[in-house]
């Protein structure tokens, strides 16, 4: 599973907000929906949170292997 839990911490210490990333840069409440609830994201949403916070794929997001995981 995908966990966006370093996205949370990334951002408390950015400069930017949740307010400033919805009215800013126009990232959607549902997206930041999604980062809460560990829900599927676009690459193009990550590297847009990327550039915004000035940081690098792993301070948005991180792998956790889970049994809950789809079979291939």
């Amino acid at each position: 599973m995908i966990d966006y839990s370093p996205f949370w911490k990334t951002l408390s210490k950015s400069a930017e907000s949740t307010y400033t990333l919805i009215n800013k840069h126009h990232i959607s409440s549902s997206t930041l929906d999604k980062l809460r609830k560990n829900k599927p994201l676009n690459t193009t949403t990550l590297n847009d949170l990327c550039r915004i916070l000035s940081c690098q794929i792993q301070d948005i997001c991180r792998y956790i292997p889970s049994e809950d995981d789809q079979m291939l």
